[in-house]
């Protein structure tokens, strides 16, 4: 600490002493003429500048290392695209700028202007004619190899994670890449992108616990929104017939390496489809996606081969529980038989949960971390399915899917419910759940159902986890590697 404090010190005298020498230490703007990947690109092309050709190229970055020898010195600049190296040496640049140069650290950005050259060692190199201090730090970046390692410290930090983790950065570049290919993939099919509140009077589109807001100007309460469904379908009954929205859901849950409080979700809504639509559709956006961002439709996740290859597995809930939970069929009947099982099993349950709640916990214990290779589970009970249709061929089960992937919920849909009678029943039901205790259980939104009352069409929607699909893609064992600033618990006295 006491060393750093010193280096702290240090760098603050020199900005001082910068301005002293008339010399702004933090200039508003400097002209550049090439980012470090285009000039890598012409270094290639044979097309880049030598050092003694007029014009030559502008290039702005961060010095991230300086190697100094009398009048000459070596330095390592990035920028957003690449690194590169740079030679400055007093008889090109000057005496005075030299002597500026001196007085420069490892963090400090510079833009320079010069030509290429390769060195001995056969590196291309920037032969800095001019150059200009953009931004003095103040404070030294941590030591390259002793940098931050403790997570805790990368995600809290994460500016300095990026600066100094190429992996970090590598991840987000990824993830950007990741949401690109959906957008892409569903304007091909003439899916439009659309915005929906993010405060809401009524929470809805998913279980779970809302955190509360108040606008004083309207003097009533909001919601953060825990999911867009129910708006994205009152698009539909207006005529959009197929839309999506990438943005940000919010869920006063716990947080783990699965789950963050604030999270982005993908929703797409198409009309005149079923949940059966929507895996074919699933298969289809998920080749693209690998093939676009990783080249490749088979993929390595925490030590895990992963074939994205179609047709995916599917697999009924009943049977998953069956072939892989160790619940024979004829123990799936009832609670009492649930509950009994889950008490062999040494899973806590309560009494006062229904049946399909018992089930999908009892799946989400014992089937859900097995499936590793791309799943469909099918036939989900209607009690928690309350914005699911209801099947033809079994009413006690909806038309609806979720996706499962290393282990990992990634995906939920199904054919939506556009009876209104069925659905004001069923928000009823969540009603009483609520009123019971449950405060993940449905609201009930009577706006919604008069919009229904005016029609919507046959349709499918599904959420995808964006955050989860980027953990695949980045072979990330923590949802907190790939949001740029995840939520932390407060350090104790800040």
């Amino acid at each position: 600490m006491e060393k750093s404090e010193t280096l702290l010190d240090v760098r603050k005298q020199k900005i001082q002493a910068l301005r002293e020498s008339g010399i702004n230490p933090f200039p508003s703007f400097f002209p550049v003429s090439h980012t470090v990947a285009e000039v890598l690109r012409l270094i290639e092309q044979d097309m880049a500048p030598g050092p003694d050709d007029i014009p030559g190229m502008t290039l702005a970055g961060r010095i991230i290392a300086i190697n100094k020898f009398g009048k000459s010195s070596f330095i390592r600049l990035r920028d957003r695209t690449e690194t590169i190296q740079a030679y400055l040496q007093q008889n090109t640049v000057g005496e005075d700028p030299y002597t500026l140069f001196k007085q420069l650290d490892i963090g400090d950005f510079i833009g320079i202007t010069g030509g290429v050259f390769k060195t001995r060692t056969g590196e291309w190199t920037v032969l800095v004619k001019e150059f200009k201090l953009l931004c003095k730090a103040t404070r030294p970046l941590p030591e390259k190899f002793h940098g931050l390692k403790d997570p805790e410290k990368r995600y809290r930090k994460r500016y300095l994670d990026l600066i100094m983790n190429s992996g970090a950065r590598d991840i987000f570049i990824q993830r950007n890449r990741t949401v690109q290919a959906v957008r892409e993939f569903l304007c091909q099919r003439d899916f439009m992108e659309v915005e929906t509140p993010m405060m809401q009077p009524i929470p809805g589109g998913a279980e779970a616990k809302p955190f509360i807001t108040h606008h004083n100007a309207l003097d009533m309460d909001l919601f953060l929104r825990i999911a867009p469904e129910l708006y994205l379908k009152r698009l539909v009954i207006g005529g959009f017939e197929r839309v999506f929205e990438i943005n940000r859901n919010f869920r006063n849950e716990g947080v783990s390496s699965r789950h963050n409080p604030e999270f982005t979700m993908l929703e797409f809504y198409q009309a005149y489809a079923d949940y059966e639509t929507l895996m074919a559709t699933t298969e289809e956006m998920f080749q693209h996606v690998f093939s676009k961002v990783k080249g490749t439709l088979q993929i390595e996740y925490q030590g895990n081969a992963i074939d994205f290859s179609p047709p995916w597995r599917r697999m009924t809930l009943a049977a998953a529980m069956s072939e892989i939970g160790g619940l024979a069929p004829d123990r799936q009947r009832d609670k009492e038989s649930l509950l009994a099982f889950a008490a062999v099993h040494g899973i806590h349950l309560t009494k006062t949960e229904n049946f399909g709640k018992i089930m999908t916990k009892l799946f989400d214990v014992l089937v859900e971390p097995k499936l590793i290779q791309p799943t469909f589970i099918t036939g989900y009970p209607v009690d928690v399915s309350p914005l699911s249709k209801s099947s033809e061929k079994n009413p006690q089960v909806v038309d609806r899917f979720e996706l499962f992937i290393a282990g990992n919920e990634i995906a939920n849909g199904f054919s939506e419910l556009n009876d209104p009678e069925d659905q004001r029943s069923r928000f009823l039901a969540q009603v009483n759940a609520r009123q019971a205790g449950d405060e993940e259980a449905h609201f009930m939104d009577e706006d919604y159902i008069e919009a229904l009352e005016y029609g919507m069409p046959p349709t499918a929607g599904e959420g995808i986890g964006i955050d989860r699909l980027v953990m695949l893609v980045t072979d990330s064992p923590s949802i907190r590697e790939v949001i740029l600033f995840p939520h932390m618990k407060k350090i104790p006295g800040e």
